[in-house]
């Protein structure tokens, strides 16, 4: 297995301190403050029928047995738990692992531990400590939990460069050990009442960046393509990561015991890759990368789509950010049948330039036709960004929003972030975790705070993981009529007459689901909903 660290380990911040604040958005209806200045604000795409749809009686009374576990964390804790909720549409497959898991890793592979904290390769001289140690030693235990994660860091401090060193400090341990870290989070994505996930990774990573060193850069983007596939060299690269994704389905397995009488949670749930794209190298590996990624996701179902990684605020990723935005907008017309998801705006006043503000989302969504968006904190820094906002509820383009991170990353939290902005003009939000393991939270954890912070209904949680998977890439067609919040989530012509979710849909349904995953995963969600609702009376 090819090291998903030793491409994608992302270089520090331009600068660590001075976050300024992003404008304060106000609760809904109240337009943000940010623009309270400018010229009269034409209406936002109605939102109201979204945030006050019809409830039912069930929703009511969950609704109410919410309200009454106000004050009372324990009883919240495992109501958020138990709540469905949906699909992780945004998570790093190594960042995703815990990290005592990646403690173990370290050991069972034999890894050091240096003096920065950091595994590498035995033998263990002086200065370095076995990872095995960290298993009878709790102090080492804790200072390496520490160092590879955001466990105890001081709350008024930018995390910023921790945050992303913290890839580089425990890399080695997640070299030829895809399959068992997919075990270790798909086995939380099941205990967390998901139902799906997408997970990122770096296909070939050595043979991407052979081949781009080998090719040199053009800046003609066709010509640099055509001798790209010349010869079947990127085909080539591409068998290297279709033989990675078999090796990782092996270990997967064997390490999540599928092939025996009791297997782990984990081996039922629908798991994609997502293609890492590591935004801070250079063109020509950019470019590589992408045209692998796309070119996989056409060739091999496990594989959806592409996205950039590595900080967003790096010196390579910001002058060359409109250049990889008409990179992915030709390489798209070449691979039609990839998706597109990136990180874009996940930048906050201070960490960059106020210019470099003002166009992130706009080229993600309008250059390369993203069809989701990862993070979009800088919203209302963007040019005309009330019209951006519209322009994204039009075309669906929905917002991955991992509130942890954003904090830890950014110090972006509560009105500070454009989440009732987006709610406002339509935008469709779905709720993941980015780097949980990093983080040291889970999925439960972001919708307890999301429903803490913006005051949301249950009807309102309750739509916001249905819309984790109306958004996903499942293959197949969705369950709902429209796909959106704004008609109720009516469910499509062949299984109108039924009650999502119920044991014996109609025979038209029945063939509907088995014709589409998406939707037979999304009538399972509604299955869950039905038993949480009746337990929360």
């Amino acid at each position: 297995m090819i090291s998903t660290f030793r491409t994608a380990h992302r270089p520090k911040s331009l600068r660590t301190a001075g976050f300024g604040a992003l404008a304060v958005l106000t609760l809904l209806p109240a337009i943000p403050a940010a623009a309270a200045s400018t010229a009269k604000d034409p209406s936002p795409r109605p939102a109201a029928q979204a945030l006050h749809r019809p409830t039912t009686p069930a929703e009511a009374r969950t609704s109410a047995r919410l309200a009454s576990l106000q004050g009372r964390p324990e009883r919240l804790k495992a109501f958020f738990k138990a709540l469905p909720k949906g699909g992780d549409l945004h998570n790093h497959l190594s960042g995703a692992v815990t990290t005592e898991y990646l403690i173990q890793l370290a050991a069972e592979g034999g890894l050091c531990i240096d003096a920065t904290d950091t595994a590498v390769a035995p033998p263990c001289g002086p200065g370095k400590r076995p990872a095995a140690d960290a298993q009878h030693d709790a102090a080492f235990r804790q200072r390496i939990i520490r160092a590879w994660s955001m466990q105890d860091f001081p709350a008024d401090q930018s995390g910023h460069d921790h945050f992303f060193d913290t890839f580089g400090k425990f890399g080695m341990a997640t070299w030829y050990t895809r399959g068992k870290m997919l075990a270790n989070v798909a086995n939380t994505v099941v205990e967390q009442n998901q139902f799906y996930l997408e997970t990122l990774v770096t296909p070939a990573s050595d043979a991407s960046r052979a081949l781009a060193d080998k090719v040199g850069y053009d800046a003609d983007l066709a010509a640099l393509h055509r001798k790209l596939v010349a010869g079947g060299q990127l085909d080539r690269v591409v068998d290297e990561a279709v033989k990675e994704a078999d090796d990782t389905d092996v270990q997967f397995r064997a390490a999540a015991h599928c092939d025996t009488p009791r297997p782990d949670p984990g081996c039922k749930l629908p798991v994609r890759w997502i293609s890492q794209v590591s935004r801070g190298s250079s063109p020509v590996r950019v470019f590589t990368q992408m045209a692998v990624g796309m070119r996989l996701a056409e060739r091999d179902p496990r594989f959806l789509a592409v996205n950039l990684v590595q900080p967003e605020d790096g010196e390579s990723a910001l002058a060359n950010y409109s250049l990889q935005m008409r990179m992915l907008k030709y390489l798209r017309g070449q691979y039609p049948d990839s998706h597109l998801t990136l990180h874009a705006g996940e930048l906050a006043p201070g960490l960059v330039k106020p210019e470099d503000l003002t166009f992130h989302i706009r080229e993600a969504v309008l250059v390369a036709g993203a069809e989701r968006i990862g993070h979009g904190v800088d919203l209302v820094h963007e040019n005309d960004w009330r019209q951006l906002a519209r322009t994204m509820a039009r075309r669906n383009v929905a917002v991955e929003v991992p509130f942890s991170s954003n904090k830890q990353i950014l110090g972006i939290a509560g009105d500070d972030h454009p989440f009732n902005a987006y709610r406002r003009y339509g935008v469709p939000i779905v709720l993941a975790t980015d780097d949980p393991g990093v983080s040291r939270i889970d999925i439960s954890h972001e919708y307890q705070y999301a429903a803490k912070t913006y005051e949301l209904s249950y009807t309102e949680l309750k739509d916001l993981a249905r819309a984790s998977l109306e958004y996903a890439f499942r293959d197949g067609r969705s369950l709902w009529a429209t796909g959106s919040a704004y008609t109720g989530y009516r469910p499509v012509p062949a299984c109108q007459g039924n009650r999502p979710g119920t044991d014996h849909p109609s025979t038209r349904c029945a063939r509907y689901l088995a014709d589409n995953p998406k939707a037979a995963t999304e009538w399972r969600q509604e299955a869950a909903f039905a038993v949480f609702e009746r337990n929360n009376r």
